[in-house]
């Protein structure tokens, strides 16, 4: 059901800080005249005050700066009553000098009403709990990381050489001779034993890899960091669970997008919480591609272009789909690499890369936003019209250097 917000045309710009709200209230018809300042706490009660207030003035639209966290709780309490707006900070900056608490308010309600406000994208509530255990789950994954450098470094420290013979460090029979290691085994041979049979490291290379010098801080360091892996992968095993749960609803929308190739289950997973199961908020493939980053950016003076650098936009999505076009590039005959092997010589393989991401990104809007499933076409013929423009290029670029070109088709020819 629709939420139904007032009908007394009136708007209101809030300046968010951690223990008190600078709230103002302005006609869309006459802002100047009809303003009303007010201030109020950010505990539980003094945001139903806020709310009770803002009814009673019947306003309909607010807008506030994204400090922070700080504006999720006046989120939470004005959701469903009025259209909420958040404003990215950059667009409701001040002049050296010129702010105040309350200017800051009325400046934000003179650029919403002038539409310069560049607004941030607010998903419902169930997206928002699926993209907060989307992105603890990157979080865990992260300090797992991190932990993992701090184990290699501990490991060189010791003289341990374990992780140049093998490609896991903290594989099965990784974990095994680590754990042998911080429980004080000495005997390398003893150790080397317990590797399995199909390590590609002969016995002998993994006991030159083991003999080293830990000593007894060493090995407790090395304990704990397994303590600290094995507890960080319950957790992430634990978070992956919870997201498939809430995301049971999605199942079809996320094995469409797991079709694009180097896109696994987790990528959707997260794409889907990013995006929205039918990214309904994008009009476009080109602002969905935007609002992620994932095309050029563009800032222009007097006719020249001073920069094409890419904007942040939304950086899980980024890491996303920076990571799927590598792993699609690799996938024999898809179309992404035939993309990427086109343009590698050109830009290089890290621009390469980029433009794969940009393309996969368009898909995926296509995909969500048309319910439509991927079909691998890298495979296929051409068909008639890449031909012809394919052919009136190459003929172009002969011409410009100097060739007389005529085409003649191979069939006729090889009569």
């Amino acid at each position: 059901m629709e939420p139904v917000y007032g009908k007394g045309g009136r708007v209101a710009g809030i300046d968010v800080h951690k223990r008190m709200l600078a709230v103002v209230v302005a006609d869309r018809v006459d802002p100047e005249q009809t303003r009303k300042e007010h201030k109020f706490g950010t505990e539980w009660r003094s945001l139903r005050q806020l709310r009770e207030w803002l009814q009673s003035e019947q306003v309909e639209e607010v807008a506030m700066e994204s400090t922070a966290q700080y504006w999720k709780p006046v989120l939470l309490e004005l959701e469903g009553h009025m259209k909420v707006q958040l404003a990215q900070p950059r667009s409701t900056t001040a002049r050296q000098g010129r702010k105040s608490d309350f200017r800051d308010a009325r400046r934000i309600v003179k650029r919403l009403l002038a539409d310069d406000l560049t607004l941030s994208y607010i998903p419902g509530p169930e997206q928002r709990l699926e993209r907060f255990v989307s992105r603890a789950r990157i979080q865990l994954v992260e300090d797992r990381t991190r932990i993992q450098n701090q184990m290699e470094c501990l490991l060189e420290e010791g003289r341990i050489k374990l992780g140049a013979v093998v490609s896991d460090l903290l594989g099965v029979t990784s974990r095994r001779l680590l754990w042998a290691l911080a429980k004080g085994e000495e005997q390398v041979e003893e150790m080397a034993a317990l590797a399995a049979k199909h390590l590609e490291a002969s016995e002998e290379v993994l006991r030159d890899a083991l003999h080293g010098q830990m000593n007894a801080t060493h090995r407790r360091l090395l304990e704990m960091s397994l303590r600290r892996i094995e507890s960080l992968d319950r957790d992430i095993e634990e978070l992956d669970r919870e997201l498939a749960r809430l995301q049971s609803v999605h199942q079809e929308a996320i094995e469409r997008v797991c079709g694009v190739p180097g896109m696994s289950l987790i990528a959707a997973e997260q794409t889907v919480a990013e995006a929205g199961v039918a990214a309904a908020a994008f009009p476009s493939a080109g602002q969905f591609a935007s609002w992620i980053g994932a095309c050029p950016g563009r800032e222009e003076s007097a006719e020249k272009s001073n920069s094409n650098r890419s904007p942040k936009g939304n950086r899980v999505l980024r890491r996303v789909l920076t990571q799927a076009a590598w792993a699609a590039v690799k996938m024999k005959g898809c179309v992404f690499q035939k993309q990427f092997q086109r343009l590698v010589p050109r830009l290089g393989k890290y621009k390469a890369i980029w433009a794969v991401a940009h393309k996969m990104a368009r898909l995926i809007w296509k995909i969500l936003h048309d319910n439509v499933s991927y079909q691998e076409r890298g495979n296929l013929p051409p068909d008639a019209k890449s031909v012809q423009r394919r052919k009136q290029r190459l003929t172009r670029q002969l011409r410009d250097l100097g060739f007389k070109v005529e085409l003649t088709p191979r069939s006729l020819n090889m009569a």
